[in-house]
């Protein structure tokens, strides 16, 4: 009130007539009447997300140790550049902070393709330094993986079934140092991306001397197996699926080299191929092996376009951009929901489009962008209500309003909004059938964390302990990674008795996990 003397009283804060006046929402401490927020600047600045800002990066020293691989130095320069703590570096990276500390001091090393693809994501380290990090493979590149992927190349039949046996090799021998290199993505994933929409379709009849014959029969229980496979994988995860999707993958694989079939009949053994590509690749991301899923999934996305469904085309494109929020770069995944969209833009898929809505917005979330997230899943919510069109998959049964409202929590869970995050869970949670055990954990595990970041420990402690007891006989590394992030809030709050309970028990479960 314009020309009012203030006084404070305790914790509230009057005017000199005796009018209450504003209080710090998360504090509870009195705010300035020049303060227009609803946190005082203690609390305001407690709440910010750390974040590194570009010129740290431009630095001769960070160049020089991106180049020669010391992400120890790397850290520890573009950390003081930023006048960032350890502590904020540990929620960028996912990184204890002991072991940032004896990394910074050279005492341990950033071992795996994975953990490094993290930190870097977890950094920010701008797109166009990551060129330096190929300096060590100048000389060391698989050629027959660049050749199959390179998109300036015409998308040949031949060329899908190469890409494909060069990533199957990879998941059971594992691959050589290209593919870190592919998991840091790029201008050349992006182009990659953009080509399978417009890439003209190949040929795919094929006339083998004493060939196996492949017919409709052997199809539809070839695409059985896949289906198979992809029910089991919803209610106890990947752990057991990879292999066995793999193999059966090979098989695929082995029919389009030395099956007799012709053209209508070798577009439909290239879907079968695409939609187990795309399973097998997500089997192996679910299992934490990001960088195997990455090749397989680029395959599977020239499997698609051999199909001619466009549907598969955005189904792997949308797994390709799960990769890119997780594991890559959020702005591929922002680029891969974009082009699938554009892909199956004459399609009525309602709930293909929004499916893909929430991966973009993912990928907005992850980049920090608030305003464009929230109108991906407005959208995705809308088209979602519509339920299923003509042209919608019909391996994509599990989407719902309660998939698109996981997808929101996460989203603002993401964007520093814990409470709303919760409160979005809390909508999804009813959501997913009985027999989606892995779904429901992983979901809920979000949603303990969330409720626990908002500060109801007991509520997050709760649903914690309802996470724990779902888990068993579900092996996932995406669903352990949840666990292990929803424990580390726990232990925050370890004073409490409900956490330090869920604390204890987790520990047990997630060493037996291991073991």
């Amino acid at each position: 009130m314009a020309g009012a003397s203030w006084i404070v009283t305790g914790r509230a804060e009057v005017d000199m007539s005796g009018r209450p006046g504003r209080a710090c929402g998360r504090c509870g401490q009195p705010l300035s009447r020049y303060n227009p927020d609803t946190r005082c600047s203690t609390c305001a600045r407690a709440d910010a997300s750390p974040t590194i800002p570009d010129r740290a990066w431009r630095d001769e020293q960070v160049h020089r140790a991106l180049a020669a691989w010391d992400f120890g130095a790397v850290l520890g320069l573009v950390r003081r550049r930023s006048g960032l703590s350890q502590k904020a570096v540990r929620e960028l990276t996912g990184l204890t902070q002991g072991f940032i500390s004896d990394l910074e001091r050279g005492l341990k090393q950033v071992n795996g393709r994975d953990t490094i693809i993290d930190v870097l994501t977890g950094l920010g380290l701008p797109s166009d330094l990551r060129p330096l990090l190929l300096v060590p493979f100048a000389q060391a590149d698989s050629q027959r993986l660049v050749e199959a992927i390179d998109p300036a190349l015409p998308w040949t039949a031949a060329r899908m079934v190469t890409s494909l046996e060069a990533a199957v090799g990879g998941a059971m021998n594992g691959l050589n140092r290209r593919s870190v290199i592919a998991g840091l993505g790029g201008a050349g994933l992006t182009q990659y991306i953009l080509q399978a929409a417009i890439a003209p379709p190949e040929a795919v009849a094929a006339t083998a001397r004493n060939g196996i014959s492949v017919s409709g029969q052997l199809l539809t229980s070839l695409q059985s197996t896949t289906d198979a496979l992809r029910q089991a994988d919803a209610s106890h995860g990947s752990g057991n699926l990879a292999r066995a999707a793999t193999a059966h993958l090979k098989v695929l694989l082995r029919l389009l080299k030395e099956g007799d079939f012709n053209e209508a009949t070798g577009r439909r053994l290239a879907s079968v191929t695409a939609d187990t590509a795309i399973q097998t690749g997500w089997y192996h991301f679910d299992s934490g092996a990001h960088t195997v899923a990455h090749n397989l999934l680029l395959g599977a996305l020239r499997a698609a376009h051999a199909s001619g469904d466009s549907r598969l085309r955005a189904g792997a494109l949308s797994f390709l951009a799960i990769h890119g929020y997780s594991a890559g770069d959020p702005r591929e995944a922002v680029t891969a929901a974009r082009t699938a969209r554009q892909v199956i833009a004459d399609q009525d898929a309602p709930a293909l489009h929004a499916m893909l809505l929430t991966r973009q917005a993912r990928g907005h979330a992850r980049l920090r962008e608030d305003r464009l997230a929230h109108i991906a899943l407005e959208e995705a919510q809308v088209l979602c209500a519509r339920g299923r069109g003509e042209d919608d998959p019909h391996w994509l049964y599990w989407i719902n309003p309660g998939e698109v409202m996981g997808q929101t929590g996460s989203c603002l869970l993401d964007l520093g909004c814990p409470e709303q995050a919760a409160e979005a869970f809390a909508g999804a949670r009813n959501a997913f059938s009985p027999d989606e055990i892995r779904t429901r954990a992983q979901f809920l595990s979000r949603a303990a964390t969330a409720q626990m970041r908002a500060g109801d420990v007991d509520a997050g402690s709760a649903t914690g302990h309802e996470v724990l007891t779902l888990v068993d006989g579900v092996r996932s590394a995406r669903l352990d990674d949840n666990l292990a992030s929803m424990l580390a809030e726990a232990r925050r709050y370890s004073s409490a008795a409900p956490a330090l309970e869920l604390v204890d028990r987790g520990r047990a479960i997630m060493e037996e996990r291991a073991a």
